[in-house]
């Protein structure tokens, strides 16, 4: 496996480059910014382009659009930032690069914008803003996926299959931690020819892993099977194994890119915001449990994301589901439904639903659902605003540990 060199550039800097030898660095040279974002759907990013024009709804959000467009009102094209970006759906894995820009959110061809962002748009301009020397964000992430199996750190051992895992013929040995070995694979591969990616480096100017971003847990948080509801007279989190993977996680990842204190953003889920139930609001004090520990302390931080979450459009989309909802008991003839005795035509219901909708559905959250969601609840509605905001608070979060530890050593 190959494990980048490190030493120490300043007191702050850990300078990695992929060569057998130490090269010196060049005066005024300064080593690529690298940042490493990892994760499932929501780090690969449901929210359409289309929704940008909602961040000129709120002051604090329009001054970030501005950003994110160009003079023409087109997404922003960082001339100082890049991207590769894995991904895929089932084995069909592949990459996607260039010039930082909108469109690396999720691909359903990896190679081809998909015309949406996730976290790693606002997070790159905001680095780019930040460093004069170039950015480059390593990007793998898949949708569905979990810490637990595939994900899993090669520290916690092969996945112990559960009874159900070997009835329902899933989860074989030989997958555990088959994502975990594709994010390495692909980190290493850039790191090992960042030409590739960015035309203009320059193998002596060398490079700095400056940070890592792990955003995921969906999958984790609704399997019961491998976070059993605790006994009623035992106390405790369900999810007290998720906060031992993450910590394995963090070990592993630094010590296979031979990067002790690379600074690491949890960033935990928020879906459902201020008022999740109380299982989301279990797992979010599981994901964060990992930056509390003496060890991490100082370069891994927990970012909420909850404080994100749109709740006007939620609000709409709740409505939405009531919709939904008549539709499933109206077509199953359920009880309390007004087709009952199942004498409602098809063409009967859906002029219910539709009467039902309207009378449910404002005219003007009809519109204010299409300027800012593009998605389902669980991908934060796919709301650029909400992943706008998301990727900025990761960068600020790396920032700020960046800024305490030069701080630190200065006063050393």
């Amino acid at each position: 496996m190959f494990r980048p060199r490190s030493t120490i550039v300043g007191p702050l800097l850990f300078l990695a480059v992929c060569t057998s030898t130490q090269l010196p660095l060049m005066a005024g040279e300064k080593p690529v910014k690298v940042f490493i974002l990892v994760g499932q759907s929501n780090m690969e990013g449901h929210a359409k382009v289309e929704t940008f024009d909602y961040l000129e709804d709120a002051p604090e959000t329009a001054l970030l659009l501005k950003k994110m467009r160009d003079a023409d009102g087109e997404p922003r094209i960082c001339d100082g930032a890049w991207i590769s970006y894995y991904t895929g759906r089932g084995e069909q894995n592949g990459e996607g690069f260039g010039k930082l820009t909108a469109g690396y959110g999720s691909r359903p061809k990896p190679a081809e914008d998909g015309g949406k962002i996730g976290p790693e748009f606002t997070f790159g301009i905001t680095m780019d803003e930040a460093f004069e020397e170039p950015v480059l964000i390593i990007k793998t992430a898949w949708g569905g996926k979990s810490l637990f199996y595939d994900f899993r750190p090669p520290s916690a051992g092969v996945y112990p299959r559960t009874q159900n895992d070997i009835e329902k013929e899933r989860r074989p040995e030989s997958g555990s931690g088959h994502y975990y070995r594709l994010m390495l694979r692909h980190v290493e591969r850039v790191l090992s020819d960042i030409g590739r990616v960015v035309p203009e480096y320059d193998p002596e100017q060398g490079y700095e892993l400056a940070g890592f971003v792990w955003f995921q847990g969906f999958n984790d948080m609704v399997s019961r099977d491998v976070y059993p509801t605790l006994p009623k007279d035992e106390s405790g989190n369900r999810f007290a194994r998720y906060s031992e993977l993450l910590d394995d996680f963090i070990r592993d990842v630094r010590n296979d890119l031979d990067a002790p204190n690379m600074p690491f953003v949890i960033g935990v889920m928020g879906v459902g915001g201020a008022q999740a139930n109380e299982g989301n609001l279990e797992f979010r004090e599981a994901m964060a449990a990992p930056a509390a520990l003496p060890e991490f302390e100082g370069n891994v931080v927990a970012v909420p994301t909850s404080p994100f979450w749109d709740e006007p459009l939620a609000a709409i989309q709740a409505k939405y589901d009531q919709v939904r909802q008549m539709a499933y008991l109206l077509r199953t003839k359920n009880k309390n439904a007004p087709n009952a005795d199942g004498s409602m035509s098809q063409e009967e219901q859906r002029e219910y639903l539709r009467k039902y909708e309207a009378e449910l559905v404002s005219p003007d959250e009809v519109a204010l659902r299409i300027r800012g969601a593009s998605n389902a609840g669980y991908h934060y509605l796919g709301c650029a605003k909400t992943f706008a905001l998301i990727g900025k608070a990761f960068a600020e979060a790396i920032l700020e540990m960046r800024a305490a530890r030069l701080s630190s050593a200065e006063k050393e």
